[in-house]
């Protein structure tokens, strides 16, 4: 079942639509479907910024604390990097 579509009018500056345009026939592509998913890579960009804004302030507030890496945890990732008992 096809989900419902809604129409939204949005102004470009003549060059804008141009470059967007010429995008979309380069692609062989119709400028909507082109703006389609340039707004859903856009949104998927925003959501992921947003989580990783949320995941820096976790380990910042945390960092120090009983919740921050397990200590054991946190030698073997160091030494694994620094490629610590390779012979």
């Amino acid at each position: 079942m096809a989900s419902a579509t809604k129409n939204f009018h949005l102004p470009l500056t003549e060059a804008l639509y141009a470059e967007l345009r010429a995008a979309a026939e380069a692609r062989g592509k119709p400028t909507t479907k082109l703006a389609q998913e340039f707004v859903k890579q856009g949104l998927a960009d925003l959501r992921r910024m947003e989580r990783r804004r949320q995941i820096a302030a976790y380990a910042t507030a945390f960092a120090g604390t009983a919740d921050d890496l397990d200590e054991a945890l946190e030698t073997a990732g160091v030494r694994a990097v620094r490629g610590a008992g390779r012979p």
